[in-house]
């Protein structure tokens, strides 16, 4: 591969990046149209590099393409929730029960859940649905492999398109700001397993909010 052919590919990959870490902000959403020219404009890239971009995206699950439609922010189905809390369960579970004391991430859990209590406290909910992804990807980097924290920003990309399914993020997120600090507060007090047996309760919690509303959202329109 030639040098430019090099940087194209590298750019192509860093605009990815860049989109996958709106999607994980919440600012793109389930089903949302993606402007090419609109796009290419904010970012200051070319209409085909974006396109590549979009490429690697719908490869990886995150975007899909509709002929004579253009390119949308795919929906999670059933499927797709179903499996992102499996994986979860047996990545961040694993994690946490596994976790050394002192850790460096425990401190940005813990910073991840101030975030998040301050932002409830002035409603709002896209700074908290961010300090929770924070404090879920400090929970995966307390076990040290930087393969793992790769492959589960995939993860945290599908899971924020999940939370994108509620019509008020509020009811996902407010009962879970607590639970947070008590999964934090367990693993400070040098008690893993009890930090994981919490974890593991809440994403069962959360798997059945979010396909209750999945399911809501996909139910036949009442004949009248």
């Amino acid at each position: 591969m030639s040098a430019p052919d090099i940087a194209s590919s590298a750019l192509t990959g860093r605009l990815a990046e860049r989109l996958r870490d709106r999607i994980i902000a919440g600012e793109l959403l389930p089903g949302q149209r993606l402007s090419e020219n609109a796009l290419a404009a904010e970012l200051s890239v070319s209409r085909n590099t974006l396109r590549e971009a979009f490429r690697l995206l719908t490869k990886d699950g995150l975007l899909r393409h509709e002929p004579h439609r253009g390119v949308f922010v795919t929906t999670p189905d059933h499927a797709a929730v179903i499996d992102i809390y499996r994986v979860r369960r047996l990545v961040e579970c694993r994690a946490l029960a596994g976790a050394e004391p002192r850790h460096p991430a425990i401190a940005r859990m813990r910073a991840a859940v101030e975030r998040a209590e301050a932002g409830h406290e002035a409603g709002d909910w896209q700074a908290v649905g961010s300090a929770n992804m924070a404090f879920h990807a400090a929970i995966v980097d307390l076990a040290d492999s930087a393969r793992l924290a790769v492959f589960y920003a995939q993860v945290a990309a599908e899971l924020r398109l999940a939370f994108g399914l509620l019509d008020t993020p509020e009811a996902l997120h407010a009962p879970f700001i607590d639970g947070n600090r008590a999964i934090l507060e367990a693993l400070e007090a040098g008690r893993p397993r009890d930090a994981a047996d919490l974890l593991d309760a809440y994403l069962g919690r959360a798997e059945r909010i979010i396909l209750g509303a999945l399911s809501r959202r996909t139910a036949p329109s009442p004949a009248v």
